[in-house]
């Protein structure tokens, strides 16, 4: 079994989530009291977002190495990093660590074209909608067009995230904001929606909507589990 190297704390709600689906997939596939071997740093959340407003991405890079690379000296064998958005530094934390970054928008494809589909809605932050480590990813690299909302509603979407669900806030207005995003995406074509932050499968379920979900957080976690055990199995 390799172990897994997580970068936690985005948000830490979140981190809880991939801890509990890693070591109940794991539990799943070996049977017994197996648990998945994890290697967990978490940061504080809200300094992080203060380092990213003085330094910029290049320092987020540098923080999230230097969490890799601590991780790696303890025994991982690659990266788990808990955030759509902080994966905009997956490259250069990548070079800079040595281990492989499992990148949470290739989860996403895989369970995207199982399903046989070719255009999705995204719903995140506004450096995952509209930035290409994200849609330009699934449409280079897998051939799937994404969607997002116009940008009045994209504004909302990114606000309700770090204002209310990063603080833990899920509240009843929250979630009509982004059922009315979620309707408006397949309207415009969308045969699915990727549900690109970690904290919004906390928010929307599949029961919400007929639209196809996609749940970042749990394929990733999925796909976490599948490279650790596939030499066990």
């Amino acid at each position: 079994m390799k172990t897994i190297g997580i970068v936690g704390g985005f948000t830490w709600l979140a981190t809880l989530e991939y801890y509990r689906l890693i070591n109940a997939g794991t539990a799943a596939r070996l049977g017994g009291r197996h648990s998945a071997r994890i290697v967990l740093e978490s940061v504080d959340f809200e300094a992080h977002l203060r380092l990213h407003d003085r330094e910029g991405w290049d320092g987020v890079a540098v923080e999230i190495a230097a969490i890799g690379r601590r991780l790696r000296d303890a025994g991982a064998d690659f990266l788990l990093l808990t955030a759509n958005t902080l994966h905009k530094v997956a490259d250069p934390v990548e070079a800079a660590v040595g281990l492989p970054v499992l990148h949470i928008a290739d989860a996403t494809a895989a369970a995207v074209k199982a399903r046989g589909l070719r255009r999705i809605g995204l719903l995140g932050t506004r450096w995952t909608m509209n930035e290409e480590f994200w849609r330009g990813r699934l449409a280079e690299r897998h051939g799937i067009e994404v969607l997002i909302p116009e940008p009045p509603l994209a504004q909302a979407v990114d606000r309700l995230i770090y204002d209310e669900l990063a603080a833990g806030r899920f509240e009843a207005p929250g979630k009509k904001l982004c059922l009315d995003a979620v309707a408006r995406l397949t309207a415009a074509g969308a045969e699915g929606i990727a549900l690109g932050c970690t904290e919004l499968p906390l928010l929307i379920k599949p029961e919400d909507t007929p639209a196809p979900l996609f749940d970042t957080l749990e394929l990733h976690a999925r796909a976490a589990v599948d490279l650790a055990l596939a030499a066990d199995e």
